[in-house]
């Protein structure tokens, strides 16, 4: 009986195939929607947690705090109050820390061979490489012999490496920062951008040491930076951290500290919140186009149903039940979703190619969601088939057979 629905349903759907192809047209076009925005949403996703895995999700930054001058607070910075032995006692004296590196930044104008390139330079400490997870494409990282020495050596990041020796090795080169000969130990390996857009791999390294005394000239550093031995425990880590800075900087109780912890954990999981609402968001506007053509389908079944009163009540007179009438419908309704369900999904799917190759844009496509999007596209078709069935199931057989 099925199949003979199906059979009956194909054939009714053939007898007007550019009516049948402008119902399923909205189905298309919402499952394809669906797919598409589901899968830029995912990439969306993807990427930010990608930008946030470069940085690291366990990781605290520690800020020097802000000054009031006559009223008036400064902004981070504005008092210096971090110095390397800080950095020392945090490695040392908090077990759950597996690492802490004084920095220093400044940009300057780096000069190697004949080119130069403007650049953040940054004093780090040998930890920063585990901190950061920074993979080495050549040479060496920073060593403690480096930093005891204040020796002039540095690193240098991809984008530096291109810009000032183009495709030769700049291993052994020497660079010129203000006027400072420094020896390329080490190139970077690629990081590439961060949640904010910065290019991680603009940037030259050397020890934090040689960046205090000979490049800046100054006592002290501009931040810490420390890893938590998981992101669990970071937050553990910020407050046993917290307590030990202001014993070592004397602060008393009901005073304010004089430097800021920032989570990084905190800052990725509002941003791949961010992400996900946006994923939500873009499905749910898409799913629209499904709601309309749902009643596509509604309204042409509605027609077919007075076209074909006659049939139906030669059917009916023939010896068909309301039950079967109705199943006939349902069924006409659910294979006009179902093949529409099915081009729209290859729709979807060809286009999240397209975007992703011309915008250069990280699309994914989810199994799960071209499931839901099978399995929607079908009960789109029952739901918007049963009144029309149902209709035509009630209609009488006499009356039927008397419609002209």
């Amino acid at each position: 009986m099925l199949f003979m629905a199906f059979r009956i349903a194909l054939r009714a759907l053939g007898r007007n195939k550019l009516r049948s192809f402008l119902t399923m047209l909205g189905i298309i076009i919402g499952v394809g929607a669906v797919i598409a925005m589901v899968a830029i949403g995912e990439g969306a996703k993807a990427l930010v947690k990608q930008q946030i895995a470069s940085l690291g999700t366990n990781l605290l930054i520690i800020l020097p705090g802000t000054v009031t001058v006559g009223g008036a607070r400064t902004g981070l910075g504005g008092r210096q109050s971090l110095t390397d032995t800080d950095a020392k006692a945090i490695m040392s004296q908090i077990p759950i820390v597996t690492g802490a590196s004084p920095v220093l930044r400044q940009v300057q104008q780096v000069i190697g061979g004949e080119q130069n390139w403007s650049t953040p330079v940054q004093g780090v400490a040998p930890e920063f490489q585990q901190i950061r997870e920074w993979k080495m494409a050549d040479g060496r990282f920073i060593s403690q012999a480096d930093i005891d020495s204040t020796a002039k050596v540095a690193l240098i990041g991809q984008t530096v490496a291109y810009n000032l020796f183009g495709d030769e090795n700049p291993i052994g080169s020497v660079i010129r920062i203000k006027k400072i000969p420094f020896q390329i130990v080490g190139v970077l390996d690629i990081k590439g951008q961060s949640s904010s857009g910065t290019d991680q791999d603009d940037t030259v390294m050397v020890p934090y040491t040689t960046m205090m005394k000979r490049v800046m000239g100054v006592t002290y550093i501009q931040q810490i930076t420390v890893a938590a031995a998981s992101a669990d425990l970071t937050e553990q880590a910020k407050n046993q951290i917290t307590l030990l800075l202001r014993e070592r900087h004397r602060i008393r109780p009901g005073m304010d500290d004089d430097f800021m912890i920032r989570n990084l954990s905190d800052i990725a999981e509002a941003a791949s919140n961010s992400a996900t609402v946006m994923a939500i968001l873009l499905g749910s506007i898409a799913s629209v186009s499904l709601l309309v053509g749902g009643i596509g389908i509604m309204n042409i079944m509605l027609v077919s149903v007075t076209e074909r009163t006659r049939e139906i009540g030669i059917r009916m007179a023939v010896g068909a039940r309301s039950r079967d009438i109705l199943l006939q419908f349902i069924v006409e309704a659910l294979v006009m979703a179902a093949i529409g369900g099915a081009l729209g999904i290859g729709i979807g799917i060809a286009s999240s190619d397209v975007i992703h190759r011309l915008m250069e844009w990280p699309v994914i496509v989810r199994p799960d969601v071209v499931l839901i999007a099978i399995l929607v596209s079908g009960g789109v078709g029952i739901f918007f088939g049963f009144y029309p069935a149902k209709k035509a199931a009630h209609l009488d057989p006499i009356d039927a057979l008397r419609y002209e």
